[in-house]
C-alpha cells in the first residue's frame, strides 16, 4: 500500500509517484497504465515532457475515479508571466482531457527572466478558482522560495527537485521543513548512475531487493515524495513494491556518506 504525504493546503500527495520523462505519448499511455494496475496512484508530467496526451488517456482508461489518481504537470520556462501561464495551464488541462489537475508546478525558477514571481501569482489564481488543487514549485533553491513566500505571502505546498544519496540537499529539505513544503525528488536513481554503487548493492543484496527499490526507500524514510521512472513493466512494478523492508540506521548512515554534490541533470542558476 503506497503511503501518502500531507501537504500544507489540507491535501495529501501519494508518496510514490510514476514518472514519464522522455517518453512519448503513446509509450507514456502504455507505461501509465502499467503503472496504475501496479497500484501506483501519482503520475508526474509535464509540458515540456510532450506526452500530457497519452498521460491522460491511460488515467480515464484505467477505470479509476479521477478523485483516486493524482496527476502532476508544470508550466514550461517559455511560458512563464501571469497571461502565458493561464494559456499554457489551459492547453495542459486540454491535452490531459481533465477539469482539473491535483498538483501544477512552476518546471524551472528561470530566474534570469525574472518571471517566476509573477507566474507563482497565476499559480495562486488557478489554485482559487479550483482547477489547480495544490500548487508548487520544481528545482527552486532557497533564495527563490524565499523571494516567493517574501513577496506574495504564498508558500507552496511542494517543490520537486533532484535528490537521491550523491545530492541529499539536505539544506533545502531542511528549509523546506521549517515552511511546511513537502519535498519531492526527481532522478532519485541518479539517471541509473547509482545502480552500481558498492555501498548501495550491499544493502541491496543484504535485503534481496534492487538498488532501485533501496533508492526508493530510502526517499520514502525520510518522508520524501519519490518519482521514479521506467518504461520496463517488470522495473515499473519493483520500484513500488517496497513495503517488505525497512533501511536500518547503519544502512541510513552509510548512505549519507555517498554525498559528493553531483548533479546528474542541470542546475537551476543554468537553466532560463
Amino acid at each position: 500500500m503506497v503511503t501518502s504525504i500531507p501537504l500544507r493546503d489540507g491535501r495529501s500527495i501519494p508518496a510514490i509517484g510514476f514518472g514519464v520523462y522522455k517518453v512519448d505519448d503513446s509509450g507514456a499511455e502504455t507505461a501509465v497504465g502499467v503503472a496504475l494496475e501496479s497500484g501506483y496512484r501519482h503520475v508526474d508530467t509535464a509540458e515540456m515532457y510532450g506526452n500530457e496526451r497519452g498521460v491522460g488517456a491511460a488515467v480515464r482508461a484505467s477505470g479509476l475515479r479521477r478523485d483516486d489518481v493524482f496527476v502532476t504537470t508544470k508550466v514550461w520556462n517559455d511560458h512563464q508571466g501571469r497571461d502565458a501561464t493561464l494559456r499554457a495551464f489551459d492547453a495542459s488541462l486540454e491535452r490531459l482531457g481533465l477539469d482539473a489537475v491535483d498538483l501544477y508546478l512552476i518546471h524551472w525558477p528561470a530566474a534570469a527572466n525574472d518571471r517566476y514571481v509573477e507566474t507563482w501569482q497565476a499559480l495562486v489564481e488557478l489554485r482559487a478558482d479550483g482547477r489547480a488543487r495544490s500548487i508548487g514549485v520544481s528545482n527552486f533553491q532557497v533564495p527563490h522560495l524565499q523571494r516567493l513566500i517574501d513577496e506574495t505571502g504564498e508558500v507552496p505546498a511542494l517543490n520537486q527537485v533532484e535528490r537521491h544519496p550523491w545530492l541529499p540537499q539536505l539544506d533545502l529539505v531542511d528549509f523546506h521543513d521549517r515552511h511546511g513544503i513537502a519535498t519531492a525528488a526527481w532522478s532519485p536513481l541518479g539517471r541509473g548512475r547509482l545502480i552500481d554503487e558498492p555501498v548501495l548493492t550491499d544493502i541491496a543484496r543484504a535485503y534481496g531487493v534492487s538498488v532501485a527499490q533501496v533508492l526508493v526507500r530510502w526517499n520514502l524514510q525520510q518522508g520524501v515524495v519519490v518519482v521514479p521512472k521506467s518504461v520496463t513493466s517488470f522495473r515499473i512494478r519493483s520500484n513500488i513494491d517496497v513495503d517488505g523492508f525497512v533501511l536500518s540506521d547503519a544502512d541510513l548512515a552509510a548512505i549519507a556518506g555517498l554525498e559528493s554534490g553531483q548533479r546528474t541533470g542541470s542546475h537551476p542558476d543554468t537553466v532560463s
